[in-house]
C-alpha cells in the first residue's frame, strides 16, 4: 500500500502580539495511505482545520516535514509546480454556501477548474465533463444553470463535492463537510462519500469533531486536542479499545437514543497532558499494539497495553456472547430448527 501523505514533526505556530505565541499544531506526525480514508477528529480549536490548512498549502508549516506523493510540499514554490500540486489534493468545505461563488453559476463552479488547468478543450467539452459530475453527485444536469442561492445546503455541498471531483485528484480533504447540514443530510453526504470511494479509489483525510459519523467512512481514525495528536487507530479499534482517556472522553460524549443506556452511561471527564517540563521531553506517540498508537511518556506504555489486553478481551468476549444468543433452537413439529 502506497504512502499518499507523510507528515513529520510539523508544527504550525501564530504570534497574536510581540510576546504570545499559539501553537495550532504541535509536533505531530502521520501517514495517510493510498485508498483509504484518515478521519482527524477532535473538538473545536484542537488543530484539525490548520491541519488540512499545511496540507493544502494554503498554510506554511513553522517545523517539520510534510510529503505529498514523495514530494517535499515546502520546495513547491513556482505557479507551475503550484498548479500540479493543487491538481492533485482538492477540499471540500464546512460551509456549502459561503464556498461557493453566488455570482456564478453551477456550470461555472464545477468547470472552472478545469478549464484553469486545461482539461477541457472548448465549452462544449466543460458542459459535457460538469453534467456527467452532476449525475455522480446526485444533482439534475437540467440544473447547471441555476445559482447557488437556488439550491438547498444539501445541494450545495453536493456541487462542492463535484468540484473537488473535476480534477481526479488524489487526495480529497473534507473540513467539516457534514456539520453544517442536517441529520438526514448527512447521512446521505457520508453515503455519497463511500459510493465515490468505492468506485473511484479516493483518498480522504476527514476532518471532524462528530466520533459518532466519522466510524462508518473512515479506515483509521486519529485523535487530536491541543494542536497534539494523542492516538491513531483503526476505526473499529478506536471505539472498541479507546486507550487515551480524551478519546474515552469524546466517545462517553456521544449522545444515546435509548434513554435507559444514556442515564447508565457516565461521562469520562478529560484531566489535560499533565506532564512535567522533563517529562516532555520523552513524550511521543508509542505503537501499543499493531497499528495502535498512543501519545505517552515510557513509563505509561505498560500500562496502556495491559488496558488494550484488558479491553480487547472484553470486546471478544462480548462478541461471542451475541454470536452465541442469535443460535436460538426452534422445536417445530418435532424437529429442531437452528438459525
Amino acid at each position: 500500500m502506497s504512502t499518499i501523505v507523510k507528515m513529520s514533526h510539523v508544527s504550525k505556530d501564530y504570534y497574536p502580539s510581540r510576546n504570545e505565541k499559539v501553537s495550532a499544531v504541535n509536533d505531530i506526525s502521520f501517514e495517510i495511505y493510498e485508498g483509504e480514508t484518515f478521519g482527524l477528529v477532535g473538538e473545536s480549536g484542537s488543530g484539525k482545520s490548520t491541519t488540512g490548512k499545511l496540507l493544502l498549502k494554503l498554510e506554511g508549516a513553522s517545523k517539520g516535514e510534510i510529503e505529498f506523493m514523495g514530494q517535499d510540499i515546502a520546495n513547491i514554490e513556482s505557479r507551475k509546480d503550484l498548479l500540479s500540486f493543487r491538481k492533485n489534493i482538492q477540499m471540500i468545505f464546512q460551509d456549502p454556501y459561503s464556498s461557493l461563488n453566488p455570482r456564478m453559476t453551477i456550470k461555472e463552479i464545477i468547470g472552472g477548474p478545469m478549464v484553469v488547468h486545461g482539461l477541457v478543450k472548448n465549452n462544449k467539452e466543460r458542459d459535457q465533463a460538469v453534467h456527467h459530475l452532476m449525475e455522480l453527485v446526485g444533482l439534475n444536469p437540467a440544473y447547471a444553470n441555476r445559482y447557488p442561492r437556488e439550491f438547498s445546503g444539501g445541494q450545495c455541498q453536493r456541487v462542492g463535492i463535484a468540484r473537488a471531483l473535476a480534477l481526479n485528484p488524489k487526495l480529497i480533504i473534507a473540513d467539516e463537510a457534514i456539520s453544517a447540514l442536517d441529520v438526514s443530510i448527512q447521512a446521505q453526504i457520508v453515503n455519497l462519500l463511500r459510493q465515490l470511494k468505492r468506485e473511484n479509489n479516493l483518498t480522504f483525510l476527514f476532518i471532524t469533531h462528530d466520533l459518532s459519523m466519522v466510524k462508518y467512512l473512515s479506515d483509521r481514525i486519529g485523535v487530536m486536542s491541543q494542536g497534539r495528536l494523542l492516538e491513531t487507530a483503526p476505526a473499529d479499534e478506536i471505539y472498541e479499545c479507546p486507550l487515551h482517556q480524551y478519546t474515552e472522553s469524546l466517545l462517553s460524549a456521544i449522545p444515546e437514543a435509548d434513554p435507559l443506556k444514556a442515564k447508565e452511561r457516565q461521562r469520562v471527564q478529560y484531566q489535560g497532558l499533565n506532564y512535567s517540563e522533563a517529562e516532555w521531553k520523552d513524550v511521543k506517540m508509542r505503537e501499543i499494539a499493531p497499528g495502535h498508537q498512543v501519545l505517552c511518556h515510557p513509563n505509561e506504555v505498560a500500562a496502556y497495553r495491559r488496558k488494550y489486553t484488558v479491553l480487547r478481551t472484553k470486546q471478544q468476549d462480548t462478541a461471542f456472547i451475541k454470536q452465541k444468543s442469535s443460535t436460538i433452537n426452534h422445536n417445530y413439529y418435532g424437529k429442531v430448527v437452528t438459525l
